[in-house]
């Protein structure tokens, strides 16, 4: 070691040196590498290992296989349940010993797979306690809980005679390289795995839809494929990107109001557990975010968490906070990544699910093809023996004395009959022959024999018409799957559009806005309490803020902050109002004219400084004020005394100037100076009514021509709601109140319309009719059919005619037409109505209204009164509308 310098290392040149090394030391056979090459020679074998150890974690862990959709773990563990399988359930830690055959990695891992395949409720038949992916519970131990394969993991998953084999990692068995898997598995289970440098989130599809996709891909018909959840709850995909890379989903859960003091969540976003959006509401109520009473968890079968409000809270803006604030809205970014050919592959689902259909229909005509094979050796041996036991070829061997000349004699007595036959007799055949039992050839039925023949023949008829048909074999696989295992399926997450929730309009006023004019300070913090209140807000809201010279700015809302000294106004600002209007009068200038403006400001940079002045030196704001609503009152103004200046007092109408734009310099009021500004009288809005829309979509108000017209309101006008479980209520036009799940539609409330609605008395099981006028009842819900009866439809015609097609023993019966508005009279949403026939009706159907003339003259007035009185009202009701302001409840 002498003769090696300091800064050497011995480095083996290969393994069997290093042995060498121990027993001798440093050797000329040895490499003398200096420090630099040492750091060289180790970077190599990092770089090796990583990329070894990156590559196993992908291909081996964490990704899906595109041709079955499972991770080895997944494929060993469902592979060691196969070989398991009789029908009964297995302890959980036996299956998991089981697997670890196969499986090098621990219990634990195996562990936790089996149990997320049996929550997944598709490819495992469990037994026990297995967690509950609602509450977050986790399962109870392996040792307690029992499991076995589906019926539909056994019908779609194993085939032995298409499965490509391979040695398990200690090479004492045999598991598959992928399992022939007859099914869009991946998309049905979903996938979320993190490997090195890339990861895989493939979320889980319906499986109904699944199936009817690969029916239409096959029929070759267009398909579309969106996420559906084991946790239900509402889903807006409008950038789902097929799922790939960049793409994104928003989920929600589904919250109804019980009253306006109680909210209850039924459903919850996926990955989320009551546990967790609890612990989210508790804080955003702590923050200040929202106000609530409490919360009840009465999840069980079903998630119900029951959300308790103050009195003074509004359950719709509560709505939209826990959306904004809480677990109850989650965004998720799908990333689908699979293994094909030992590599990562960036795929989108639509491609998945085209492959996988391809793989099915592949593997199908796979096995189709070895049971063609199957058929025509079962056919060949059959003829073999009936021709060796008809022909009593069996005789000839009898003075034989070798086996090689049992063969060649019984070969020679087939030559004759070789050409009935579909291939060559080999050597196994005749071996085959010779194996059969004197029982079998004494009891041999000749009938028997060609009867099983003709059915191989018709079998392999039937498989050839498949392999020449593959495509139609395939659509009948898929479609027998659904019919088979579809039951129950059924999607569980409404697809729906959300609307954008800003949270700084729906997040409760949880501070106390304050102003120190002079000084210029301003702010939410303990130090500003002893300065002037401006108003309620919360700690995410803009703020605008004026000074004296017409300077202005908006700004995030602070502890405490500096403006500029001499503020003039401050206030909350509301980004992209046009309704908020600002009436100022200004001196341009400090010697210049008095202008007056009314401007909007809807959005600008915030923390930058505008001017609502023209902004030259001098210029000071005489007066402005701030209307929500764009009202403009009217000012008395007193001009400064000067010669020839024979007017002193005048008015200035805000109401007579055009709004404009934030950067215009407004119009010239006067030249003079003023001494004083007097209000005179507050004006009403100039703004007239605002137009409202309905977007069907995400049942919302809008102001943004989103969906249908329901009209221009102003002031204390209405909405009237109809819903499909026979309630209607009226509500304000606030464009961030929820509408129910069940709305039949809502219109522009008119007191005098009149509604006519059809039901059906179950217990007489006769059709009713009955008309009303709705009553103003602020969310307040009125029942206009009972809930024991049943609603047919309802109708908002003035004059409506129905046609009565009659049923049951009547149904030949020529169908009657009635005048609603001679029949019956209009009372109130709670009177019975009156019944529209005696006979059974199979259908009642809405035609076109009638136009009327008003009776003027009181003969027709006293003649309609009468008619009316006579009237006795019964009833039940019904519901439809849609062209001619007509609607149909289905």
């Amino acid at each position: 070691m002498s003769e090696i310098e300091e800064n050497e290392t011995i480095v083996p040149v290969d393994a069997a040196a290093a042995s060498e090394v121990a027993e001798q030391g440093a050797g000329s056979k040895y490499a003398r590498l200096t420090g630099e090459a040492v750091a060289h020679r180790l970077t190599g074998m990092y770089k090796d290992w990583f990329l070894d150890y990156a590559s196993y974690v992908i291909l081996e862990r964490a990704v899906p296989h595109l041709d079955d959709g499972l991770k080895p773990v997944q494929r060993r563990i469902l592979h060691s349940m196969k070989r398991m399988d009789d029908g009964r359930y297995n302890k959980v830690a036996n299956i998991i010993g089981f697997t670890m055959q196969f499986h090098p990695h621990g219990d634990a891992s195996i562990g936790d797979a089996l149990v997320q395949l049996g929550q997944k409720d598709l490819l495992v038949d469990t037994q026990g306690n297995w967690g509950n992916i609602l509450t977050g519970d986790s399962a109870a131990a392996p040792r307690y809980i029992e499991a076995r394969l589906s019926k539909l993991a056994l019908d779609v998953v194993f085939n032995p005679k298409t499965t490509e084999w391979m040695l398990s990692y200690d090479g004492r068995n045999q598991e598959p390289v992928t399992l022939p898997v007859k099914f869009p598995l991946l998309l049905a289970q979903g996938v979320e795995g993190i490997a090195v440098g890339l990861a895989s989130k493939i979320l889980p599809h319906n499986f109904i839809e699944l199936l009817e996709a690969s029916v239409a891909y096959l029929k070759g018909e267009e398909f579309t494929l969106y996420p559906d959840f084991p946790t239900g709850g509402l889903i807006d995909c409008s950038r789902y990107n097929d799922g790939m890379r960049g793409g994104a989903v928003k989920v929600r859960a589904r919250i109804t109001k019980l009253d306006r003091k109680t909210l209850v969540i039924s459903e919850i976003p996926y990955g989320k557990s009551t546990s967790t959006v609890i612990d989210s509401i508790l804080k955003a109520n702590e923050k200040g975010k929202i106000k609530i009473k409490r919360v009840d968890d009465n999840t069980a079968a079903n998630v119900e968490i029951v959300v308790h409000l103050s009195g003074d809270v509004s359950p719709d803006k509560t709505i939209d906070a826990l959306y904004a604030f809480t677990d109850c809205e989650v965004s998720i970014s799908p990333n689908a990544c699979v293994i094909e050919d030992k590599k990562p592959l960036f795929i989108g689902v639509s491609d998945m699910l085209r492959r996988s259909v391809g793989h099915t229909k592949g593997l199908l005509k796979r096995e189709l093809e070895i049971r063609l094979g199957e058929l025509n050796e079962e056919w060949h041996m059959s003829s073999l023996e009936r021709i060796f036991i008809e022909n009593r070829i069996y005789n000839s061997i009898e003075e034989c004395t070798t086996w090689e000349g049992v063969l060649e004699t019984i070969d020679r007595e087939l030559t004759p009959f070789k050409a009935q036959l579909r291939r060559e007799v080999t050597r196994e055949d005749i071996v085959k022959l010779t194996e059969i039992k004197i029982k079998r050839i004494s009891r041999y039925d000749a009938f028997r024999a060609d009867e099983q023949i003709r059915n191989i023949e018709a079998e392999i008829a039937e498989v050839e018409h498949h392999l020449a048909t593959i495509t139609d074999y395939t659509i009948a696989y898929y479609q027998n799957i659904l019919k088979k295992h579809g039951k129950g399926r059924e999607r569980k997450t409404e697809i729906r559009s959300f609307d954008t929730i800003e949270a700084a309009k729906v997040v409760v006023a949880n501070a106390k806005l304050y102003v120190n004019r002079a000084e210029g300070f301003y702010g939410i913090g303990a130090g500003m309490k002893k300065e002037e209140f401006v108003c309620d807000c919360s700690d995410i809201d803009d703020v605008i803020i004026f000074n004296k010279q017409g300077k202005y700015v908006i700004t995030k809302v602070s502890e405490k902050a500096f403006f500029s000294k001499n503020i003039l106004y401050i206030g909350v600002f509301k980004r992209n109002d046009d309704r908020t209007i600002y009436n100022v009068l200004y001196r341009d200038g400090l010697k210049g004219a008095i202008m007056m403006k009314r401007c909007a400001i809807k959005g600008i940079t915030r923390d930058r400084e505008y001017d609502i002045t023209k902004g030259e030196a001098g210029s000071e704001v005489l007066y402005m004020s701030v209307n929500p609503n764009g009202e403009a009152e009217t000012l008395k103004i007193y001009f400064k005394p000067r010669p020839r200046l024979k007017k002193l007092i005048t008015d200035l109408n805000f109401g007579d100037l055009v709004i404009k734009g934030r950067q215009s310099q407004g119009n010239l009021f006067s030249r003079y100076a003023i001494h004083k500004i007097v209000m005179k009288e507050r004006g009403a809005s100039t703004l007239g009514g605002q137009n409202v829309w309905f977007d069907h979509d995400i049942n919302r108000l809008n102001t943004e021509e989103r969906g249908e017209l329901l009209g221009e309101f102003v002031g204390d006008d209405r909405l009237v709601v109809f819903t499909k479980d026979a309630q209607y209520y009226t509500s304000n036009y606030d464009l961030g109140q929820h509408f129910p799940e069940n709305l039949l539609f809502i219109e522009k409330y008119d007191p005098e319309k009149i509604y006519t609605v059809v039901y059906i008395d179950r217990e007489q099981g006769l059709h009713y009719i009955k008309r009303f006028q709705a009553e103003q009842c602020d969310q307040r819900p009125q029942q206009f059919v009972e809930p024991e009866n049943e609603f047919v439809t309802l109708n908002g015609d003035k004059y409506p005619v129905v046609k009565l097609q009659y049923g049951g023993k009547y149904n030949e019966r020529s169908p009657e037409v009635v005048d609603a508005d001679e029949f019956i009279g209009v009372k109130s949403h709670r009177a019975k109505g009156k019944r529209l026939s005696n006979l059974t009706l199979a259908e009642v159907v809405w035609l076109e209204p009638l136009r009327k003339e008003p009776e003027t003259d009181a003969a027709a007035m006293e003649a309609v009164a009468t008619t009316v009185t006579d009237v006795e009202v019964e009833g039940e009701e019904s519901v439809s509308l849609g062209e001619d302001n007509q609607l149909e409840l289905f």
